[in-house]
């Protein structure tokens, strides 16, 4: 059961929302299952309506409007508790028990606490888009004498509560608390902000280029500018496809100044985050990707990409020198005030791609390797999930247009290297020294098709590193994420296989020696090889004088001419 916790301060628009007809037209039959005294004698029978929702606001706002309250951040608190579409439904008492129990350990509303209780209601609107069966909680934070409730780390506190509640209702649990693993999912505000930036910025473009026929983006009625923004909406967002790329600039870098050059390279906007008061110490950085259509660019950080892709993250695997800080802190700089590279680096560099056949090797002597990794051991697991991750990325990077079954597997493979703890720096070893090789030269090979064979041989050693992560998480219980895995591999690695094993055999094909002729009979055999032996061989082709007769030995006379006549 997933919580999500929002503050604000309009009690009256967030109940209209809830009993309204929702962004999409999902919400059905809105109904309150549980809530203070009150709201359960007038409303726990009725199908709510405008005018209800706004009986059940005033009456939710009555103890701050009486006391005049001022809470930062807002006074009212909203939270949605939500199951996965394959949990099923509950019934309305359940979700009644489970929203009254979160409130008590929330400490809004415990019959236990001498504290006041606060009002509150929770309200079901049937499915979410994606099938989750959910309730929304609203609480206005003042409670019946004037107090105030603590939201003190509430996002935790809520969690926590979700947790003990699968427990005790025998819900599915989250297996990324068991995993120590989070990964951050896509907000639908995000989402609609981002298509709302394009739309707009596309019909400005369009209105200053035609404004007589064109009206402004101000001018447009509610449900045009709706559809222009439902228009923009991307399956492949680009937060996404920024941590993609990142992981693969990072898989492929061997220190932090190339990782800057190549993630510049990459056609990405970087900004360093400088320690206070400094120009040269760098402690994280953002990232966006260029405006298509002249938008203002959409920044990231790194640890909103991905846990695993934040600097701290990211410095742990790369040698920690004084001359590498100096030169990373000199490509920062040049990024952040947008000038040229300070240096080089093997980022240009042309790679033989038959160096992959020795990294497949490698490869597989890593797998060999990790037979003796106890699954306990969840940094090293990690930081071959993230390195498997890279090395896929830059392979989709330098060989899908668009996301594909590269960029998926990826993706997969990425949600198991994002851990909670913090980053630790690994011990010297060699055992996955041989993963930022295999990033940069898929990278430089697969352009142009080039080491088909050998980027084969790559794949097969990377699927079967995908299969030990996987065998890995199904021992340890992570049984959802186990299952994400084996699809990504007998799916979308087979299929990547299979393309590249079709693309040699064409390329065979085109190269092999030309098939013999067909048989000809006797007869036309032997005049064939009568002409071919007469070939070159007759006088007067080798040289242009006229050939040299023999002298005759005996000369006869030559007989007289005869006068044939003056009419001859």
């Amino acid at each position: 059961m997933m919580p999500n916790v929002v503050r604000g301060d309009r009690m009256a628009g967030l109940m209209t929302y809830l009993v309204g007809d929702g962004k999409r037209n999902e919400h059905t039959e809105p109904h309150v299952v549980a809530g203070d005294a009150a709201i359960m004698a007038w409303y726990s029978d009725t199908e709510l309506g405008r005018d209800s929702g706004l009986q059940i606001a005033r009456h939710l706002d009555l103890p701050q409007r009486t006391f005049d309250a001022d809470v930062p951040g807002g006074h009212v608190w909203h939270c949605s508790l939500s199951l996965r579409a394959e949990e099923g439904m509950l019934t309305d008492e359940k979700w009644g028990e489970i929203a009254r129990d979160f409130m008590v350990l929330m400490d809004f509303d415990d019959p236990a606490s001498p504290k006041e209780p606060t009002r509150w209601a929770a309200v079901r609107h049937g499915v979410s888009q994606n099938g989750n069966d959910h309730i929304h909680l609203v609480v206005n934070l003042v409670r019946e004498d004037g107090t105030k409730a603590s939201v003190h780390n509430d996002f935790h506190r809520a969690q926590q509560a979700a947790r003990a509640l699968e427990v005790k209702y025998g819900l599915e649990t989250l297996e990324s608390v068991n995993a120590e693993r989070s990964t951050r999912g896509y907000d639908p505000a995000e989402m609609e902000a981002q298509s709302r930036a394009r739309a707009q910025r596309r019909h400005e473009l369009a209105h200053q280029a035609d404004p007589a026929n064109v009206p402004a983006w101000a001018q447009l009625p509610a449900l045009e500018r709706q559809q222009k923004i439902r228009a923009e909406v991307r399956t492949d967002q680009p937060r996404y496809e920024l941590a993609r790329t990142v992981r693969a600039c990072a898989a492929a870098s061997q220190d932090e100044a190339e990782f800057v050059r190549r993630a510049r390279r990459s056609g990405l906007l970087l900004r360093p985050r400088f320690a206070e008061g400094t120009q040269d110490v760098v402690v994280g950085y953002s990232v966006a990707r260029r405006p298509e259509v002249g938008e203002r660019p959409i920044w990231y950080g790194g640890g909103h990409l991905g846990r695993d892709l934040t600097l701290p993250r990211l410095r742990a695997e790369w040698p920690d020198t004084p001359t590498g800080a100096t030169e990373a802190a000199a490509e920062w700089n040049a990024a952040y005030r947008g000038r040229r590279v300070v240096a080089v680096g093997r980022e240009n560099d042309e790679h033989d791609p038959e160096m992959l056949g020795a990294l497949s090797e490698q490869l597989r002597s890593v797998r060999q390797q990790l037979g003796s990794v106890p699954l306990d051991d969840r940094e090293t697991w990690a930081r071959v999930a993230r390195h498997t991750a890279g090395a896929l990325a830059a392979w989709s990077k330098a060989t899908e247009d668009q996301p594909g079954d590269l960029a998926h597997a990826s993706d997969v493979l990425a949600r198991s290297a994002q851990t909670w703890r913090a980053p630790i720096k690994p011990k010297p070893t060699g055992m996955l020294s041989s993963f930022t090789g295999t990033a940069m030269l898929l990278a430089a090979a697969a352009q142009g098709g080039r080491g088909v064979a050998a980027q084969m041989a790559v794949a097969r050693q990377l699927g079967n590193l995908v299969r030990t992560i996987f065998d890995a998480a199904q021992a340890a219980g992570d049984l959802r994420q186990a299952t994400a895995i084996r699809d990504a591999h007998s799916t979308n690695l087979h299929q990547v296989h299979e393309r590249l094993a079709a693309f040699e055999k064409a390329q065979a094909h085109v190269h092999a020696p030309a098939a013999p002729a067909p048989a000809l009979d006797p007869e036309m055999q032997a005049t064939l090889d009568r002409l071919n032996a007469t070939r070159g061989a007759r006088p007067g082709t080798s040289s242009p004088l006229p050939t040299q007769l023999p002298e005759r030995a005996t000369a006869r006379p030559l007989a007289p001419k005869h006068d044939r006549g003056i009419e001859r």
